[in-house]
């Protein structure tokens, strides 16, 4: 097991955040976006499972209730190299409530588990299910220790548990990563009470916080912090503060890729996106943000490759007090 995973997030963790991330945090297990198996069975499944052969290891998490669909896109999924498979039973979104998958299949514990009982019997790699403390009115906790036996009776390698419920009545997605508290407690205890290897997920927003939850899970799970601060998750990884020379050379890695992904055809914002987080709340921040913007004007308007952005960004960017890119 990975001791640090970096959530699968929508609108952020695409193949670009995720060639990025993998070049800071090199240990980390990444995610895709969740993909719904009506997406892959009825769309247009390279799009969707198109990465770049460095992000490895990388696990898609698969949103779906009907066992078959998800043993086939699971299928789909490791012949294209994802190394992982995940289940999605913890996304409070109106549409995916709507379509009875997400959170909404928290409720039916013993489809879920026929749902990774099919997965595993398509798949060699490890199948897990990423799932909240409670939904609504659903949230007692030996209902929970039920949930987590199922999966792990049904082959699930092991369980990611955000450590908030979810309120699919009353509250939007983004109201749910914050308003119902945060209850590491009732993960701490599951997981001295089941067989299945718990992950931790919610509410991590430094490396301290990390570590300190290592010592109670054999794995945490960090989700807008890795978008947010990216420089600072890859302390974790790379065991202190990247060098200014350590920077750079992702920056020049990445600004590359840019140039050659821009003429596959790619967006030009959701490659520049991955970016926003590098220097925030440091020395030097707002002009990074300035200068990106710049660089996004002028790609989109054909001024130029990021390339030729790349300079003026390495001589100009003030960076934190920890790092300096002219040094």
């Amino acid at each position: 097991m990975h001791r640090l995973q970096i959530a699968p997030m929508m609108g952020y963790t695409h193949r670009h955040y995720r060639y990025l991330m993998r070049r800071l945090c090199p240990d980390a297990l990444l995610y895709s976006e969740m993909i719904t198996t009506g997406a892959l069975l009825f769309g247009d499944a390279h799009r969707y499972l198109a990465h770049d052969a460095t992000e490895q290891p990388v696990a898609l998490q698969l949103g779906g209730n009907d066992p078959s669909a998800l043993a086939q896109c699971a299928s789909m999924a490791v012949e294209n190299g994802y190394t992982q498979i995940n289940l999605n039973v913890g996304c409070p979104s109106s549409r995916v409530k709507e379509g009875g998958i997400g959170a909404s299949l928290y409720r039916s514990p013993q489809l879920v588990a026929e749902c990774v009982t099919a997965m595993c019997a398509a798949v060699s790699v490890p199948v897990t299910v990423k799932c909240r403390i409670g939904v609504d009115d659903c949230d007692q906790f030996d209902y929970l220790v039920d949930f987590a036996n199922k999966v792990d009776l049904a082959g699930a390698a092991y369980l990611v548990v955000h450590a908030r419920k979810a309120w699919l009545s009353g509250l939007n997605p983004k109201q749910n990563r914050t308003i119902p508290p945060l209850r590491y407690d009732v993960v701490r205890d599951l997981s001295g009470c089941v067989d299945i290897p718990i992950v931790l997920n919610g509410g991590l927003t430094d490396v301290d916080s990390i570590k300190q939850q290592l010592d109670v899970f054999p794995g945490v799970m960090v989700g807008r912090y890795a978008c947010s601060h990216p420089l600072e998750l890859s302390e974790f990884s790379r065991g202190g503060p990247p060098s200014a020379l350590f920077i750079a050379d992702i920056l020049k890695d990445y600004f590359s890729y840019m140039s050659d992904r821009l003429q596959q055809g790619d967006r030009v914002s959701f490659m520049i996106q991955p970016l926003h987080g590098f220097f925030r709340a440091s020395r030097g921040a707002k002009r990074w943000r300035s200068l990106l913007g710049a660089m996004q004007t002028g790609l989109l308007s054909g001024r130029g490759t990021p390339a030729d952005y790349f300079e003026e960004i390495l001589a100009h960017v003030q960076l934190s007090d920890r790092h300096s890119l002219l040094d």
